[in-house]
C-alpha cells in the first residue's frame, strides 16, 4: 500500500533510504539543508519542501537521518509533530534516544528510533537490516513502509534499545576489526603473503569461532562459566605468549593488552578454571 512519507537528511544514507522508498511506489517528499542534493531523488519522482515543516507536514511518516542526534531538535522544533510518526534512523546513543522520544511525545507526536545495519549500497538489498525500539503502534502502523528500506525488526517499547544494539553489534565489529588489524600486522612482519593468510587461513578461522559463540551467549545468561575446552589459566599462558611474539617481531600488541589485562584480573580472583565467557563479569 503507497504511503505518504518524508525524509529529512539527504547525505549517502538518506538517499538511499529516500530512494528504496520511491521505488516501491510510496509518495516522498524529502528536505536537505543543501537543496541541490535532492536533484537526483526528484528526477525520480519524489517531492521537495523548502522547509522541515513543510516536509513534516506532507505525510503522517517521518524518516529523519541526519548527522547526528544534537541536530535533529533544531530541524523538528517548529514542525507541526501532532498526529505524526517521527522514526530517526540517525545514529546515537540510548540516553539520547529516550530524551528525544519524550522531547516528541511532549508534541504529540509518536516515536520510534531505529539502528541501520547496512552502508547504504545494501539498502533495500538482501541483508540489510534496521533495528527498531518505542512505539510498538507506530511500527506495526508503518512496518511495511519500512520494510521498503530494510528488514525491519522491532526490539521493545524502550525506545533506547535500537541505538544499544546498534552499538553492541558494531562493539563486535570493532573488536574483529582490531583482532584483523593485530593478525595483519603479524603476518607482515614476517613477510608471509597478506592476502592469502586472510582469504585462506583467517577468514575461515574467524567463521569456526563465531559459529562457537550462541554458546558463549549461553554460558554468559546463565552464569555458568565452567568449559571443557581451554580455560583462563590456559588463555593467560596463550596470550602471554602472543604478547611476547608481537614484540619479539618487532609489532606492537597494543590491541589485546586490554584482553589481557582482563584474563589477568579473572584469573587472579581464583577463577582461572573457569571459560573465556566469564570475562564477561568483569566488564
Amino acid at each position: 500500500m503507497s504511503e505518504n512519507i518524508s525524509v529529512l537528511g539527504l547525505g549517502l544514507m538518506g538517499t538511499a533510504l529516500a530512494e528504496s522508498l520511491l521505488n516501491a511506489g510510496h509518495q516522498v517528499t524529502v528536505w536537505n539543508r543543501t537543496p541541490a542534493k535532492a536533484e537526483p531523488l526528484l528526477a525520480k519522482g519524489a517531492k521537495q519542501a523548502a522547509t522541515p515543516e513543510e516536509a513534516v507536514a506532507a505525510s503522517p511518516l517521518v524518516i529523519v537521518c541526519l548527522l547526528d542526534y544534537p541536530s535533529v531538535i533544531p530541524t523538528l522544533e517548529s514542525a507541526p509533530l501532532e498526529g505524526r510518526v517521527v522514526a530517526n534512523l540517525t545514529t546515537g546513543r540510548p540516553s539520547e534516544a529516550r530524551e528525544l522520544a519524550e522531547w516528541v511525545a511532549e508534541r504529540g507526536g509518536e516515536y520510534v528510533d531505529g539502528g541501520i545495519m547496512a552502508v547504504p549500497q545494501m539498502i533495500a538489498q538482501p541483508g540489510a537490516l534496521i533495528l527498531y525500539s518505542g512505539s510498538k503502534q507506530a511500527f506495526d502502523r508503518h512496518e511495511g513502509a519500512l520494510a521498503a528500506m530494510a528488514e525491519a525488526r522491532y526490539t521493545g517499547e524502550d525506545p533506547g534499545m535500537a541505538p544499544l544494539l546498534d552499538l553492541a553489534m558494531l562493539t563486535g565489529m570493532y573488536g574483529q576489526i582490531a583482532g584483523l588489524l593485530e593478525a595483519a600486522a603479524l603476518v607482515r612482519s614476517a613477510g608471509y603473503p597478506l592476502t592469502d593468510f586472510v582469504s585462506s587461513l583467517l577468514v575461515p578461522w574467524l567463521n569456526a569461532m563465531a559459529a562457537q559463540q550462541p554458546v558463549w551467549a549461553e554460558k554468559m545468561a546463565s552464569g555458568d562459566h565452567s568449559t571443557q575446552v581451554s580455560n583462563l589459566e590456559i588463555n593467560r599462558a596463550g596470550v602471554e605468549n602472543l604478547v611476547r611474539a608481537f614484540r619479539e617481531q618487532g609489532v606492537k600488541p597494543d590491541l589485546l593488552l586490554p584482553l589481557k589485562a582482563l584474563i589477568d584480573q579473572r584469573t587472579a580472583r581464583g577463577l582461572g578454571h573457569e571459560g573465556l565467557s566469564g570475562l564477561v563479569e568483569e566488564l
